[in-house]
């Protein structure tokens, strides 16, 4: 028999994982990252970063629900990381 409350529960699984290696992924990224680097982004410094993206990962650990506010603005923010940051060339 066809369980749509399990479909429902399956996507926002796969979502919340999908969301929560993006945020991880930025973290990483963040850590790995000398502050010269990010400083040529022209965005926040590397402490800002490294607070908001941790603040995420450990909000998302927390609230795993990913449409939950405070999933969403950190995916919004390490988004914002991951697209001013990455896209920088030396």
């Amino acid at each position: 028999m066809f369980d749509l409350f399990q479909v429902q529960n399956g996507f926002l699984l796969i979502l919340s994982l999908g969301l929560f290696i993006v945020k991880a992924v930025a973290l990483v990224d963040c850590i790995a990252r000398s502050e010269s680097h990010i400083a040529l982004a022209g965005t926040l410094e590397k402490k800002a970063w490294l607070i908001i993206l941790g603040l995420a990962v450990a909000a998302h650990l927390i609230f795993w629900y990913p449409l939950g506010f405070l999933n969403f603005a950190g995916t919004i923010a390490a988004l914002v990381y991951l697209a001013q940051v990455r896209s920088v060339h030396h």
